[in-house]
């Protein structure tokens, strides 16, 4: 052992050799073979070990952090802190698995809870913090919500810890304060030396709040830019987009990278008075026709043969895609960037509903009529939107127009909230529920009092029908998180166990007794939870 104990510098290095060969192979040095090795190499890697320790050289001492920023915003309610306590506490598996029985799914809840706390302006308990990032962390859908419920603190944390790293992406400039607008030299200097997220969150800033600024920012670098940066920018050109980009976007148009040529002339279609949607409106006039030859008036359409250079230097994309025509591919992308208010003249004067009442020719139809749904969500055209919806109780359940459920949520995101929701509440009384989730995804939170005791009568309905509550439980799952708690009451008498008719399914009275239990406990939950953040503010105003 003497000679192990004064082994040379690589000692550990010849230890941990024989420890991966086996000291039947190799001996440690001064050990001679046998049964007795093994033993000698644990002991020589014990003494080595101790000496190693005694003889590290401590580390630099690192800097200190920076203090947390302080957070003037008011502290949350005592029972508010509580019950986000509660709603971090209830992740994604900490239940048992099966049936949710009458237990509201208090995770689902927090998005609705960090909005209501984020519109009263409070800010977030520093003991929480870790949790709420490690949600946010889990679930990009809360994450915008969760960081602002943070604020400074969330960054300061996010560069102390790498899982929390999505904090620094997320916020503008990574953390870092964004220069003040009359700091014209610091909106410069970080506009051409900073990183790109802090870029980005820079010119959308400025995009906010003075567009023309942020587009005379883009234009001063935009020839060196990189083209999957120069795509991003383009894009926050959306917030304030009007008729004074245009000279800016028909540059782009001429842009070596194609997704930017793209997306320029997006853009440039969704200024009805652009000169390319005056080019898009000759080209998809030429191509639609109203034939008075027939027994009653009807449109041809005759599809473009060709897509030529200018065609594709205003976004039309030549290629078509697998297993689609290539003249109904132009087509429809002609169609679809012309502006709409060119349809009633070129096509005798008739209104919206009138127009997408006439019969088409040649089997033209869905072709054309999706492609004006495209239209009408990228105009915002609401006039169009409703003619291509229809009345909600038409007997075919897709309306004139629309071509799939995701076609009539986006044409019903373009009315009014009010007018939305009459307009599902009236889909779901005519056709139930089996075709209104995605529908009642683009309404309001809560859900106005009409849409809401449709959905609940649907639901009694189904119950009364016999099938089982997990057929609707994704409405299930919108009503708990939607539906306005002032319901609660009325909801009552479906919370006992229905008598089960010959055709019902076993059981399935139960199930949906459970299923409304849980619903009304949500509500009640919904309600406290909305009264918890008003104390504070109601005692200020005492």
């Amino acid at each position: 052992m003497d000679k192990i104990a004064t082994a040379a510098p690589d000692a550990w290095e010849e230890l941990v050799t024989s420890a991966l060969l086996g000291t039947a192979r190799r001996t440690p040095p001064g050990v001679a073979a046998g049964p007795e090795a093994p033993v000698a190499l644990l002991d020589a890697a014990a003494v080595e070990t101790v000496r190693r320790r005694a003889g590290l050289r401590p580390a630099r001492a690192a800097q200190r952090p920076q203090p947390t920023p302080e957070d003037t915003r008011p502290p949350l309610p005592a029972a508010a802190a509580r019950r986000l306590a509660m709603l971090l506490a209830d992740r994604p598996g900490t239940g048992g698995g099966g049936r949710r029985g009458t237990a509201p799914d208090l995770m689902e809840l927090l998005p609705q809870w960090l909005a209501t706390a984020n519109a009263r302006g409070y800010a977030a308990p520093p003991q929480l913090l870790p949790a709420l990032l490690d949600a946010a962390r889990g679930r990009t859908d809360l994450r915008p919500a969760a960081l602002a419920f943070a604020g400074s603190r969330a960054t300061w944390l996010a560069r102390l810890n790498p899982d929390w790293r999505f904090a620094l992406r997320a916020t503008p400039g990574g953390g870092t304060a964004l220069p003040s607008p009359q700091d014209t030299a610091g909106v410069r200097l970080l506009w051409e030396e900073g990183l790109f997220a802090e870029r980005v969150a820079l010119l959308s800033a400025i995009r906010a709040r003075e567009p023309a600024d942020a587009r005379e920012l883009l234009t001063a670098t935009w020839a060196t830019e990189r083209a999957e940066d120069r795509l991003m920018f383009l894009d926050s050109l959306r917030t304030g987009l009007g008729a004074d980009d245009e000279p800016f976007l028909e540059q782009a148009l001429a842009d070596r990278s194609r997704n930017v040529r793209a997306t320029a002339a997006e853009l440039l279609s969704a200024l009805p008075g652009s000169a390319l949607a005056a080019r898009m409106a000759v080209r998809g006039g030429a191509c639609v026709a109203v034939d008075h030859t027939q027994d009653r008036p009807t449109i041809v359409v005759e599809a473009p043969h060709e897509c030529d250079s200018g065609m594709e230097r205003d976004g039309v994309v030549a290629k078509a895609p697998s297993g689609r025509g290539e003249r109904s591919w132009w087509f429809g992308q002609l169609v679809e960037a012309a502006p709409l208010g060119v349809w009633p003249g070129r096509l005798g004067g008739r209104t919206p509903e009138e127009i997408v009442a006439l019969p088409v020719a040649d089997d033209w139809r869905n072709e054309l009529h999706a492609a004006w749904c495209r239209a009408a969500v990228r105009q915002r055209d609401a006039g169009w939107a409703r003619a291509l919806l229809g009345t909600p109780a038409a007997p075919e359940a897709g309306g004139p127009g629309a071509v799939s459920l995701a076609e009539r949520a986006r044409l019903l995101s373009t009315l009014g909230a009010t007018e939305r929701a009459e307009w599902v509440a009236a889909f779901i009384a005519t056709h139930g529920l089996s075709e209104a989730f995605q529908l009642l995804g683009v309404c309001g939170v809560p859900w106005a009092a009409p849409l809401g005791r449709a959905v609940v009568d649907a639901l009694n309905i189904a119950r009364d029908a016999g099938s089982y509550p997990w057929s609707f439980s994704g409405v299930m799952g919108l009503a708990e998180r939607c539906l306005d708690p002032a319901e609660a009451g009325r909801l009552e008498g479906l919370m006992a166990v229905p008598d089960e008719g010959e055709d019902a399914s076993p059981g399935a009275g139960g199930y949906w007794a459970e299923a409304f239990q849980r619903l009304v406990t949500t509500l009640r939950l919904r309600a406290t939870m909305a009264k918890e953040l008003e104390v504070a503010e109601e005692r200020g105003m005492a």
